[in-house]
């Protein structure tokens, strides 16, 4: 293997989380295949952070700069993509598992004739042969397969808050290349009329460590409030099953598991969610979660590291109360 490739999207200029994990898994995978390992870093000012993205392990940045990358859109950041994809000549592409990475990692994968594995949480190099495959959770977690690609060449996606975000190195030394992306404005195929910002209070649900996640057990839209509350006493974000979200107390945005979101907190509390299959999907990576639910069969309790069987109104003030004492010490 000669070379990996990390893909940055970052319209804003701003390094996403995603890309840190990305690099930080890749990074690791890099020293022990004997590979180097190269990033895209793709949007509007990314030249000026080359320097810090070489500094978290790159051996050299690809620096893509082009008016029209200052607004994502997925025709114009693939064409952007396969240029620098097939100028790395990389074994390897790496992607974020968000939003973005999942639209566009298939995509350039079809354009390059890669393998495509998606929704990663480990990387694996086996001793005798060199070769890397993917670990993705199935069945909810209760079940891991491990994923070879027949091809050479593949693209991955890593599932968000799985790999250890990549630190700083001062010092280190890297190589910049600024590519001329030469874009056609044809590719914008849409056009932004208006933007409608969703109001919200703390992290992004993909990035946060501390996340409250709300059922149907929670009663109503008015029982959202005290889970809100919760999260911002941590600094977290508020999450919902989809049966919530179905009964219109909270907004699909927020909603996660298999149709929703791929979260992997620090701390997940489950409040008033049963725990069907399709939510597990989404929280298996999840490293301490946390389930409050009235009913003692819920199959929650048995992903769950701490249960509480407790009809939820009852033990938020109290559990508010403890957590106020503690960051006041």
């Amino acid at each position: 293997m000669k070379s990996i490739l990390a893909i940055g999207i970052a319209p804003d200029g701003s390094l996403p989380r995603t890309l840190l994990e990305i690099l930080g898994g890749g990074r690791k995978l890099a020293d022990e295949v004997g590979a180097v390992l190269h990033v895209a870093l793709l949007g509007s000012n990314t030249q000026g952070r080359a320097a810090e993205v070489i500094s978290l392990g790159a051996d050299k940045v690809y620096v893509g700069e082009h008016h029209l990358l200052n607004e994502y859109q997925a025709d114009v950041y693939l064409a952007a993509m396969e240029t620098i994809s097939r100028r790395a000549e990389a074994d390897i592409i790496l992607f974020g598992g968000d939003e973005a990475g999942q639209e566009l990692a298939p995509r350039l994968a079809y354009r390059l004739g890669s393998a495509m594995i998606t929704d990663s949480t480990e990387l694996r190099v086996d001793a005798a042969s060199g070769k890397v495959s993917c670990v993705r959770p199935l069945y909810g977690g209760k079940a891991a397969a491990v994923i070879a690609s027949r091809r050479q060449a593949f693209v991955a996606t890593l599932r968000p808050r799985v790999m250890d975000p990549a630190e700083p190195v001062a010092g280190r030394i890297g190589e910049t290349e600024v590519v001329d992306m030469n874009l056609d404005a044809v590719l914008k195929r849409t056009r932004v009329e208006k933007r409608v910002e969703e109001k919200s209070e703390g992290p992004k649900l993909e990035e946060a460590r501390v996340i409250v996640s709300g059922g149907r057990g929670v009663g109503s839209p008015e029982g959202f409030q005290v889970l809100r509350n919760l999260a911002k006493l941590m600094g977290g974000a508020v999450g919902a099953s989809r049966a919530a979200v179905d009964a219109g107390w909270v907004p699909s945005t927020i909603q996660v598991g298999q149709t929703g979101k791929i979260v992997g907190p620090d701390l997940y509390f489950a409040i008033g969610i049963s725990g069907a299959s399709q939510h597990l999907a989404g929280i298996g990576a999840a490293k301490c979660i946390v389930a409050i639910n009235s009913d003692s069969e819920a199959p929650i309790f048995k992903a769950a590291r701490i249960g509480v069987v407790v009809d939820y109104r009852k033990l938020m003030p109290v559990l508010e109360q403890k957590l106020q004492q503690v960051l006041e010490r």
